[in-house]
Order: C-alpha cells, then structure tokens, then sequence
C-alpha cells in the first residue's frame, strides 16, 4: 500500500488526489516579486509551491514571504465561498542544494517556518545530507529526496557501470543509468529512515529529460518501494514540444497509477505567466480523468461540410466565458468544473456527441438547415437560429448551471 505524507492541510498517497506543484523563478531574496509570484501559482491552481534557498540573503527572507503569502490568503478565506478550497494557501517548499544545512543551521525561523525541504543527495555531502534531515526531524518536517539525472552521484554511476563492464551479457549504459538512479534515491531515503525520520515525511523523486529514462526510473520506484512519489521531465523544454514531452512522461505514468505529485518544468516563454506549467498539470490530470477543474468543452475540428467558421468562433467563446466565469461559478455553484459541454458543427457528430454531454449546441453544416438545436442532459432542448445564437445559448448555459449546480 502506497505510503501517506500530509503537509500542512494537503495530503499525497494512498487513494488521495494528485497534487499540483510549482516553482517560482524570481530571486528569493525580492520579497515582493516572490511572495506575488506564489500567490499567482497558487491562484491558478497549484497547492504546493516551491522557492529556490540558496544563500543567506533567501533564508533570511524566508520569515517574510511566508507571512505576507499567509496573509493573503487569509484574507481571501474570510470571503464567504461554497468552495473553501479555492482559498486553501499552498505549501511552501525550501529547494536546498549544496549549502542547505548551513542555512537551516543558521536561520532557525527558515527551517521552522517552510512546510517542506527538497534535497538532492547528489548536491549535499554526507554531513550535509544527514544534518539537514536532522533538523526536519527536529521542526517535524516533510523531505522530499530527490535525485535528478544531471547531478546523480557519479561515484554509484561509476560503480555499477564498472560491475556492469564485467558481466558476461551486459545491459546498455541507459539501463545502468538508470538503475544508478534508482539505487541513489532508494539508498539516500533508506538513510533518512535510519536517521529517524519517517516514512510518512518522505517524498522521493527521480528525475531525467529523458522521456523513456524518467518512466522507467518511476516504474521501477513504484516496484521496490511505497514511498510517496513526485514526478517531473527535469528539463522538458519549452513552447508546445515541452507541453507534449511532459504530457507524454506524465499520462504514462499516472495511467499506471504511479505518482502522487506533479510538476511541469516548462523553459519560460517571454511574456507567458509563470502560471502556464500549473495549467499544463491541470490539463493532464483532467485529460486523464483523474481530477476536473473547470468543464470540459468537446468540439469537432472542422472538415469540408462545416463550411462555416461560427463553430469555430462559438467554441474558442465558450472556452473564453468559462475562463472568465469559472472562478464565480466555483464560489456559486459546488460541482461546476465537472459540467460537460459540446459545441460541434454539423450533423455528422453533433447530435450524438450531443446525447454524452450535459449541455450541447450543434451548429448546421453545408446544406443542412439554418437551425443550431441544443441538447440538455442527452435530450433535444429547442433550436436556435437568426443573429444571437450564441447570446441565446449562453443565456441557456448560465441557466442551466444555476439550476443544476444551485445547492
């Protein structure tokens, strides 16, 4: 059975959902850009958010960014929801490499005060790694182990390729890699446990940019161990093939049930929010089926009988409105995001993706009839046409959500 961590009030394991992370990219050190950038990650939707500490100067400023974070949300709780999770403040994650006992040392109200502390064994020598789980025993802290594959340790690399040279059927070097990487987070977790921490305050992870190297070394954590596990491509990227390569990496490993936590590393976009790889996760995880966020909009691609482009402007409306309302909505009416919408365009699809959905409208193709029927529920509602057809189904859709989602 999959082992439990709670952090603060979020939980990560056995049958609970999977947890949205992020990282912030402002220097630790500006209070202000960092505390505005985790309220943004958390406001778009990702409920653990984790800062770079790595010198005096970001410990130092550890204290404040956690106050002014705790501050905002609570006020924003005390504003009366029917969804209180959409106020939850997220969990703050110290990211320590190289230094991170020394700051944890140093700056007592640092260690006491973030919800979580990564360490990567491959940066942190053995004083360093075994004072740094000390002091989370001490505040009563989680831990996430974490071994990525440009800083594993290359004496085990070395070791097991050595013994892997001498064999008479040698695996490939990419097997081996990946073994090392498996061996160095189990060993580095193992040691955690020997030092006292607990299994259900650790969290382990090993990350690769290699697609096929990073499932494999997940499959193979899942196998050997019950630990709580966080999965991420390292470096997937950026544009669209960052988005796909995560994408990939992370729907094959969360169709097997493997993974507690998620992050994806997007490389910035210049002029894109730091937000944009909290809303990748969120589109996995709902393409998955495996948590819903806001509702789900079907609509065809077009082909030579949609003729038309309204379809096409109707839908990107559809998916602008509940952008623009979704936030109202989930303070309105409990169960919104799984609401099901279809804006197709002909007769082809239309009437029958139409009965799947909760809410349908389907918009007449070449040489069918100038009406738009809707669908509620799976049943002919009425038929639409003239000049307002969409005003006329939003008017419908709004409707439809009040009475349905109105507790």
């Amino acid at each position: 059975m999959k082992n439990t961590v709670q952090i603060g009030d979020i939980k990560m394991g056995h049958n609970q959902p999977v947890v949205i992370q992020s990282m912030t990219n402002t220097d630790t050190a500006d209070i202000e850009a960092t505390t505005a950038q985790i309220i943004e990650l958390a406001k778009a939707g990702s409920q653990m958010v984790r800062i770079t500490v790595n010198d005096a100067d970001a410990a130092k400023a550890v204290p404040e960014i956690i106050k002014k974070v705790r501050s905002y949300f609570q006020k924003e709780s005390s504003i009366p929801v029917i969804n209180k999770a959409l106020s939850k403040m997220p969990a703050i994650v110290g990211d320590f490499h190289f230094n991170g006992n020394f700051l944890l040392k140093n700056y007592p109200e640092c260690a006491k005060l973030l919800d979580k502390y990564r360490i990567n064994p491959g940066n942190a020598d053995d004083t360093n790694f075994r004072e740094m789980i000390e002091i989370a025993i001490m505040n009563n802290k989680v831990v996430r182990i974490g071994v990525n594959g440009g800083s594993l340790d290359n004496t085990v690399l070395d070791r097991l390729m050595e013994h892997n040279a001498q064999q008479k059927n040698p695996l490939s070097s990419d097997d081996i890699f990946v073994e090392a990487m498996v061996e160095s987070v189990l060993n580095s977790a193992k040691t955690a446990e020997e030092l006292g921490l607990p299994k259900n305050k650790i969290v382990v992870s090993g990350k690769v940019s290699d697609l096929d190297q990073m499932v494999k070394v997940y499959e193979k954590l899942a196998q050997q161990s019950d630990y709580a596990l966080h999965l991420g491509l390292t470096e997937a990227g950026g544009g669209d093939a960052g988005i796909v390569a995560s994408s990939m990496a992370l729907g094959i490993l969360l169709r097997q049930g493997i993974g507690d936590t998620i992050r994806v590393s997007l490389t910035p976009t210049p002029g894109m929010p730091r937000s944009r790889e909290v809303a990748i996760c969120k589109y996995i995880l709902q393409g998955l089926g495996l948590r819903n966020f806001q509702p789900k909009v079907t609509s065809c691609p077009g082909c030579g009988r949609t003729t038309s482009t309204f379809f096409q402007t109707l839908a990107e409306n559809v998916n602008k409105k509940i952008d623009q309302s979704i936030d109202c909505w989930k303070e309105k009416y409990q169960g919104v995001e799984n609401l099901k919408i279809a804006v197709m365009g002909c007769v082809v699809n239309g009437p029958g993706e139409s009965k799947y959905s909760d809410i349908a409208i389907s918009l007449p193709g070449k040489m069918e009839q100038p009406m738009a029927p809707v669908y509620l529920d799976g049943k002919f509602f009425k038929n639409l046409k003239g000049d307002d057809i969409e005003e006329a189904f939003f008017v419908i859709l709004e409707k439809y959500i009040q009475d349905r989602f109105t507790q």
